[in-house]
């Protein structure tokens, strides 16, 4: 087993935005995570990644501030939740944010050399970056362009070849295509298919039903912070509550 979620909960104050949620990625999957808007997707990845850990921790003993965090994340034997973020990175589970985010007022890259911040190995850093270079083409040909100024697509590589530079193993992909046009999402999603080739693990969260099936063979639905439905993209169209109620088809 390469990734167990087993009964994660999330509470802001008395806000259930997670409740009981279980999943299992396996060691060279890649598995997709859909559900509507609001369903607590983006947050089941921040909880695995350390973030809400992290949040936890800032807000405790402010004002309103609190949040309960449950259950557990085991990622390759080791429970995450006891770990903080940059430690989480470290084990090669690293989480590309909505929309990229990258650092806008640096280059694309001083971005991707941020990502490799915990790695000492010039060498590494140097093989790593041509190999991110040789997946998205764009990112050499924007080397030296502010990233604040690059398109959607283009931050969304950001993020996946700033992971990569981090020698990422296992990647948390938070809706990778949203605002971009449906040529520019065929694009991005054949460069994660090449990231997947490979060799990485990936867990990728999507709104756009069609190209998520497309990508992943097995998929959760979320809604409502509860896990409703796993299966292929068959048994879930097959289901007719399931593609009306979760999927919007």
């Amino acid at each position: 087993m390469k990734l167990e979620v087993n009964n994660i909960s999330v509470l802001y104050d008395r806000a259930v935005v997670l409740n009981n949620v279980s999943l299992h990625v396996d060691e060279g999957e890649i598995v997709g995570l859909v559900g509507p808007n609001g369903a607590g997707k983006t947050t089941l990845l921040r909880a695995i990644s350390g973030l809400i850990g992290w949040e936890k921790e800032a807000l405790k003993g402010t004002v309103g501030g609190k949040i309960t965090l449950e259950g557990s994340v085991n990622y390759n034997g080791e429970d995450m939740l006891k770990l903080r973020a940059f430690e989480i990175v470290k084990r090669g589970l690293v989480l590309c944010p909505e929309r990229g985010r990258p650092f806008r007022e640096m280059t694309v890259l001083e971005n991707l050399e941020a990502g490799a911040h915990l790695c000492k190995d010039k060498k590494v850093i140097e093989e790593n970056l041509e190999r991110v270079y040789e997946l998205f083409p764009v990112l050499k040909a924007r080397t030296n362009q502010i990233a604040g100024t690059i398109s959607g697509g283009e931050r969304t590589m950001l993020a996946i070849g700033r992971s990569l530079m981090a020698q990422a193993r296992f990647l948390l992909i938070d809706e990778p295509s949203v605002g971009l046009a449906p040529k520019i999402k065929a694009d991005l999603f054949e460069r994660i298919k090449n990231v997947h080739g490979m060799g990485i693990t990936i867990l990728l969260t999507e709104q756009d039903i069609g190209f998520a099936f497309d990508l992943a063979k097995r998929h959760y639905v979320l809604s409502q912070g509860q896990m409703m439905a796993e299966g292929s993209p068959d048994q879930l169209l097959s289901d007719e509550v399931i593609r009306k109620s979760y999927l919007g088809l």
